[in-house]
């Protein structure tokens, strides 16, 4: 690490709230990345009959454990329960709920509030919300991730482009970047998504589409600054080609200013795709969903423990990714000592 970032670095820790904000939702992450592990339906590994079986990880028929059926071993089953202990152990999650199994010994009516079994209660299908909370900030995390990574790559490349060429490349770009930056970005994205069956990968490229223009007038402004000073222009009387100019030496000095605005950018990621899951044009209807435990909420005014438990989940996250941007940005302030 050279000692400019080893700077930064000592420069973010000092901002005590980045640095816990930062701790606080590498810790969120991870849980939610462990996600099987904390909440499912099937035990996390299995003794019997001095053999090892992981149910979470692989799927066992009921013939495995001395049972009479070929289909995939239920192992709340009583039957099945039994048959397992006659003969070795299981070690189950601190959940016993998957995001999409229903509590069948309820005692009142879906949406149930909570109980022992059910902390967060269950949704107008019996479904443990914590359960979902869990599953459904995992996919937002990883989907927002990967959003905001693959709209950096190709915000920089074109942003680099404009700013080193400059002349008629950044003006006819500029011109395209005013028109896309015009269109209701949110109304093209469900009249696009509609088009479609339900898909992950179809709304991330959708929303990719218009997401890429985010850090555009950030490096195109970065390159224009840096394009005409002493050492590129040495480069450029010297042969060196264009595209290692560009990235190889004007682009790590652009990049303390872009990467200062990536958690805002996730942050904006994870608001806009529970946006379209609370309208219905977000993920599958059977993908574990914040958008979707909000709508559940706004349905079901008399579970106030639904629209609860999606507001103050996603109020915590973005705080902390607000926090984040707000320490990196610091952090990388060559004002700041």
């Amino acid at each position: 690490m050279s000692p400019i970032m080893q700077a930064r670095v000592k420069r973010f820790k000092r901002n005590k709230l980045g640095f816990c904000c930062f701790i606080l939702f590498a810790v969120i992450f991870i849980l939610s990345c462990m996600a099987e592990l904390i909440a499912n339906d099937k035990p996390i590994v299995v003794k019997y009959d001095q053999q090892y079986y992981f149910p979470v990880f692989k799927s066992y028929p009921e013939t495995t454990f001395g049972g009479v059926f070929e289909t995939e071993a239920d192992y709340k089953d009583p039957a099945v329960e039994q048959l397992i202990q006659a003969k070795g152990w299981s070690v189950w999650p601190l959940i016993h709920y998957s995001y999409q199994t229903p509590n069948f010994a309820l005692a009142e009516p879906v949406p149930s509030p909570p109980t022992s079994q059910n902390l967060l209660g269950t949704d107008d299908q019996g479904r443990d919300v914590l359960t979902r909370i869990l599953y459904g900030l995992r996919v937002s995390l990883l989907f927002g991730l990967a959003l905001t990574l693959f709209a950096s790559l190709i915000g920089i490349i074109v942003g680099a482009i404009q700013g080193y060429y400059g002349g008629w490349v950044d003006l006819i770009g500029q011109r395209i970047l005013e028109v896309w930056g015009g269109l209701p970005t949110l109304f093209m994205v469900m009249i696009l998504v509609s088009m479609f069956t339900p898909s992950v990968y179809w709304l991330f490229v959708i929303m990719l589409i218009f997401g890429w223009p985010a850090l555009v007038g950030l490096v195109r402004a970065e390159f224009l600054r840096a394009r005409n000073l002493d050492y590129v222009r040495a480069a450029r009387s010297l042969g060196v080609k264009d595209s290692t100019i560009m990235f190889r030496h004007i682009l790590p000095n652009a990049m303390s200013s872009t990467l200062s605005q990536l958690p805002f950018m996730l942050t904006a990621n994870i608001t806009a795709l529970t946006a379209l899951d609370f309208l219905g044009y977000g993920l599958p209807a059977d993908a574990a969903s914040l958008g979707e435990l909000l709508l559940q909420g706004k349905n079901n005014l008399n579970a106030p423990w639904l629209a609860l438990s999606g507001f103050f989940t996603l109020a915590i996250v973005l705080s902390l990714l607000i926090y984040i941007g707000e320490a990196t940005r610091d952090a990388f302030d060559p004002r700041r000592n």
